[in-house]
């Protein structure tokens, strides 16, 4: 006999990317709980899963998706419906989507306002993350018997110590971040409701500011968004996706900005026009963009007919591994 303790549902979420002005973009609906993730449950009408991720992002925000690609399955044990009588397990499909297209005035939040210790592109010592590390070591003390683990993961995820900042590691720092009770989502009860509550062992209450710890999200869609975050960071290291982020025509500068920008690193521009070369990923298109306020700058685009041949062998993009 199932009881409604026993009932499962399945959730599709979707993490969809543009970039627009060096800021990555990553679409929201309106929620009585702030902006969320589009997402609504698996319907009997829906043909797939993906049919069912694209029929919910068109009707939450009428955006239609192009390319998109299944991301992950959460299906933790303590996933809950807040909204339901009687708690029972969600299991939430997650997709990726990169689009073009984030004109629209509503339905975008950049997604440093959610991760402002990710943004490393003004250097290292930014507050957030400065705030933070400090935070993490007192963490780590609070336990001696599993102080040094935590240093070390602390170390590892952070860059400290030596260790390389690896961009693609932003979901073992939020993590990190969740288990240290540092951002809001670990103070979320069972109802899913946030108490704005702090460990007892925080004694800084700007760590709380929104600047630091960043803006929340419904539900573990924050913890999604980390995952979608990682995959893209490390896609773009072999396969050249960053493209379909950019207009048909682009300058280099454009390129290498939006690199940057979903990234959150600076790459050194030399080396980097020198590997796009290398690898003939892109082609001009004779004409120029005026608009730069100085020289002109020469317009590309990527050349279509190395797209097959490129995701097999891969495209390394140079990102930096800076400490």
């Amino acid at each position: 006999m199932t009881t409604d303790d026993d009932a499962v549902s399945t959730e599709l979420v979707a993490v969809v990317v543009a970039v627009r002005q060096g800021d990555p973009q990553v679409l929201t609906r309106s929620t009585p709980d702030g902006p969320a993730l589009p997402s609504g449950p698996l319907r009997i009408a829906h043909r797939s899963l993906q049919a069912g991720t694209r029929a919910w992002v068109e009707t939450q925000t009428g955006l239609q998706l192009g390319h998109v690609e299944q991301l992950y399955t959460f299906a933790d044990s303590e996933r809950v419906d807040a909204s339901a009588a009687h708690s029972h397990r969600v299991i939430s499909v997650a997709y990726l989507g990169l689009t073009r297209s984030a004109d629209r005035q509503n339905g975008w939040s950049g997604w440093y306002r959610h991760f402002p210790w990710e943004d490393r592109r003004l250097g290292a010592g930014d507050p957030a993350r400065s705030a933070l590390v400090g935070a993490l070591m007192d963490w780590a003390g609070t336990d001696p018997d599993s102080a040094d683990d935590r240093r070390a993961r602390c170390g590892i995820a952070f860059g400290l110590a030596g260790a390389d900042w690896l961009p693609d590691l932003c979901l073992q720092r939020y993590e990190l971040l969740w288990e240290a009770g540092l951002v809001a989502e670990a103070a979320r009860g069972r109802s899913g409701e946030l108490d704005g509550a702090q460990p007892a062992w925080v004694t800084d209450p700007s760590l709380a500011d929104p600047a630091i710890s960043g803006v929340p999200l419904p539900h573990d869609h924050r913890r999604i968004l980390a995952t979608g975050m990682a995959r893209l960071r490390a896609t773009i290291q072999y396969r050249p996706v960053v493209f379909e982020l950019l207009p048909d025509a682009f300058t280099l500068g454009e390129l290498q900005a939006c690199v940057e920008a979903v990234a959150g690193a600076q790459v050194h521009t030399q080396n980097f026009r020198r590997l796009i070369q290398q690898q003939e990923l892109v082609e001009e298109t004779g004409e120029v963009d005026s608009s730069t306020g100085g020289r002109p700058a020469r317009l590309f685009r990527f050349r279509r007919q190395v797209h097959a041949h490129r995701q097999l062998i891969g495209t390394k993009l140079p990102l930096p591994r800076r400490r």
